[in-house]
C-alpha cells in the first residue's frame, strides 16, 4: 500500500427535468466517492475537471475544494458529494484530478478516471 494513495469512483446521471434538449441544453449530476485507500491522512484543496462535448468542446474547471469544502481524509475514510454540469450535446465526457496535501506536507495528485455523461433512452423501460 502506497502511503499517498487516494480511489476516486464517480456517478453520473442525466437530469431529464432539468433539461430542454430542443435548445441544447443536456444537463447531469454526478456523484463522486473519493476514499483515502493509502497510510496518510490528508487534505483535498483543489480540483480540476476536464469536460467534454460530442462535438469536440473542451472545457476545463479548476477551483478550491469541492462543493465548498476541502475535507480532510483519514486512511480509510471517503468523502461523498454531488455537483453537476450542463452539455451543449446529449453525450461528453469528464476526467480530470484532485490535489492533496498530506499530513506531512506532501502534495499529490489523484486520477478521476473519464467517465461517460450520455442521455437516457426516451424509450419506457420496464422494471420488474
Amino acid at each position: 500500500m502506497s502511503r499517498y494513495q487516494i480511489a476516486c469512483t464517480v456517478q453520473p446521471q442525466f437530469l431529464p427535468d432539468q433539461s430542454a434538449p430542443h435548445e441544447g441544453i443536456y444537463s447531469f449530476a454526478y456523484t463522486v466517492t473519493v476514499t483515502n485507500t493509502g497510510e496518510a491522512a490528508a487534505q483535498l484543496i483543489a480540483r480540476h475537471w476536464i469536460i467534454c462535448d460530442a462535438n469536440g468542446l473542451r472545457e476545463e474547471v479548476k477551483g478550491l475544494g469541492v462543493v465548498g469544502q476541502q475535507p480532510l481524509l483519514r486512511p480509510g475514510e471517503s468523502f461523498q458529494y454531488t455537483s453537476g454540469c450542463r452539455l451543449r450535446t446529449r453525450s461528453g465526457t469528464m476526467h480530470g484530478s484532485y490535489f492533496f496535501v498530506a499530513e506531512d506536507a506532501t502534495r499529490f495528485e489523484a486520477e478521476i478516471a473519464l467517465f461517460v455523461l450520455e442521455e437516457e433512452s426516451s424509450l419506457p423501460r420496464v422494471i420488474h
